[in-house]
């Protein structure tokens, strides 16, 4: 079943076709990234495989006409890899929002497009980009079915005393608020793979996800579901990220709308824009940047680096507490499968948990899957690569089938 994956931003979107034979055979034909849509030049960038980097720069007003460029690519005698766009059997789009409406994975019709519409008031950078995704494709493929894979459904698993915030519950029946967790689709999968690399049962296993990015969150998968993770009611909760500011104190925050003049856009932009990396570090949201800032005797940089592995390594303890122990931990993420200092970092001091790190292994390692704990760790650490838009290929054939 050859699949189209999209993933809709703003002024953005990603995609991947996948010829998807089974769960774990499938071939990638092409992907690429179609950027600046709506501003006065759009930018695409088209790989198919076997065949040179394809670049070109076009106004792309809308996300109708972002898709159109890249279904017309598809096709394209010289860089395409379909015969005709009816070679396309479906499209999976991954949905930033799926709230307690959408537990789990949905064929997209009219009513999923309207819970996802009621969703956007939780997700307003992203719920909205996504349904702009859904809209193009049924404009231009009517008869292709869709599917909507919900970034949060993952973590629908949680017990109510680990999602609940404690203020007051009208709330919590009036808008819904409560913590409901981001990169699901992630976080499932690297802990199937880690456990299947590490020769765990997950079903029955006690493992902590790490996926680390510009954005990043940790999560405590239980058995194969996810019992906790630490971003919250939006993805500003948890660690420390590029941009966004991870845990404050709540009362910071009428604290410095006071004292700065700020209005509720001026002080989410201020903690969702301006903090993280970049705040502390004053320098770069890039963590890449901070590592050779620090080498060269930058402190903020430093204290950056000091925030975040310290943050993370927090979260893998206070985990194994919720589970009752560890069989594994696992990093993934732009960060974890890249930045072996993090790797080692984090793992450092957690000798009494059973975790035996395996410096010689970790050092220098990137992108590849590999277990990084010593043959006698009673903890597993592994180094396992995500790849969301083959979750979403899967979950998607899988329905439509």
């Amino acid at each position: 079943m050859i699949i189209l994956v999209l993933n809709c931003g703003s002024s953005s979107l990603k995609y991947q076709v996948l010829d998807m034979k089974g769960d774990n055979d499938f071939d990638l034909l092409a992907k690429g990234l179609v950027e600046r849509i709506g501003l006065d030049m759009g930018a695409v960038s088209h790989r198919a495989t076997g065949k040179d980097k394809y670049e070109l720069e076009k106004p792309i007003p809308d996300h109708t006409e972002g898709i159109k460029t890249v279904l017309d690519l598809l096709v394209d005698s010289q860089w395409g890899v379909l015969a005709s766009l009816n070679d396309i059997q479906a499209v999976g789009h991954r949905v930033a929002h799926g709230g307690e409406t959408f537990p789990v994975s949905r064929l997209v019709d009219e009513e999923v497009i309207a819970g996802i519409e009621r969703l956007c008031e939780l997700a307003p950078l992203h719920n909205p980009a996504n349904l702009l995704g859904i809209r193009a494709v049924e404009k231009l493929m009517p008869q292709t079915p869709q599917v909507a894979v919900f970034d949060t459904s993952f973590h629908q698993t949680m017990p109510d005393y680990a999602y609940m915030y404690a203020i007051p519950y009208k709330y919590y029946d009036k808008y819904k608020i409560r913590r409901y967790g981001f990169h699901g689709t992630s976080h499932k999968f690297v802990a199937e793979k880690g456990c299947e690399l590490a020769g765990l049962d997950f079903h029955n296993s006690k493992v902590v996800t790490c996926h680390l990015g510009n954005g990043g969150s940790v999560a405590a998968v239980l058995n194969g579901k996810s019992i906790d993770t630490s971003m919250g009611f939006t993805p500003m909760e948890g660690v420390i990220m590029g941009t966004r500011a991870g845990n404050v104190d709540a009362g910071l925050v009428t604290f410095l709308q006071e004292k700065e003049g700020l209005d509720a856009n001026g002080i989410n932009a201020l903690l969702n824009k301006k903090s993280g990396f970049l705040g502390v570090s004053e320098l770069s949201s890039d963590s890449r940047d901070l590592v050779n800032a620090a080498a060269a005797g930058n402190e903020k940089a430093r204290l950056v680096q000091e925030m975040f592995y310290y943050g993370v390594k927090k979260y893998v303890g206070a985990y194994a507490a919720a589970m009752g122990g560890l069989d594994m931990i696992i990093f993934t993420g732009g960060i974890g499968e890249n930045d072996y200092l993090t790797r080692r970092e984090v793992c450092k001091g957690l000798e009494f948990l059973g975790v035996e790190f395996d410096e010689a292994v970790n050092e220098g390692l990137r992108g590849k899957d590999q277990i990084l704990s010593k043959p006698t760790s009673r903890v597993k650490v592994a180094l396992v690569t995500t790849n969301e838009e083959l979750v979403i290929a899967r979950e998607t054939k899988h329905l439509v089938k």
